[in-house]
């Protein structure tokens, strides 16, 4: 099980993605979870999991690249990677990252990690590196 005081590395498969996703959320049901990786490495795939662990159809979610945020009942999923902090700030989005449930950032910057650092909310961050016939899932807590 995933606890909230520890960093890990996981390697997984994508049969097991799902049974990732909820044990995640186990001990992570509110805050933001910043996903970071290469183009392709699996962010989004990732988010699908993580929003059909909290009881959103999978087939609904598709990555925000153009609209920046997507609301699926509670889980606000982020596409930030043409936007930089400044501009998630001008743009409102970070006001956002107060509101109660789960949000979801692809290629979350250390900027915002800062932010949210400062203001105590909850963050989970998950580095992702693709493997040939896996992924490698670097999960950590602040």
């Amino acid at each position: 099980m995933l606890k909230s005081s520890n960093t890990a590395s996981y390697e997984l498969g994508l049969d097991e993605l799902d049974g990732f996703a909820l044990e995640l959320l186990k001990s992570f049901k509110s805050g933001v979870v910043i996903l970071r990786g290469d183009l392709a490495a699996g962010k989004t795939t990732l988010t699908k999991a993580l929003c059909a662990a909290c009881g959103v159809n999978k087939t609904a979610v598709s990555s925000p690249t153009f609209s920046l945020m997507h609301e699926y009942g509670g889980v606000f999923h982020y596409d930030l990677y043409r936007s930089d902090f400044d501009s998630i700030c001008q743009n409102g989005l970070f006001e956002n990252f107060f509101e109660d449930g789960l949000h979801i950032a692809e290629w979350g910057d250390e900027r915002l990690e800062n932010a949210l650092k400062k203001y105590k909310i909850p963050l989970c961050i998950i580095k992702i590196f693709a493997l040939e016939n896996s992924r490698k899932y670097e999960v950590s807590f602040a």
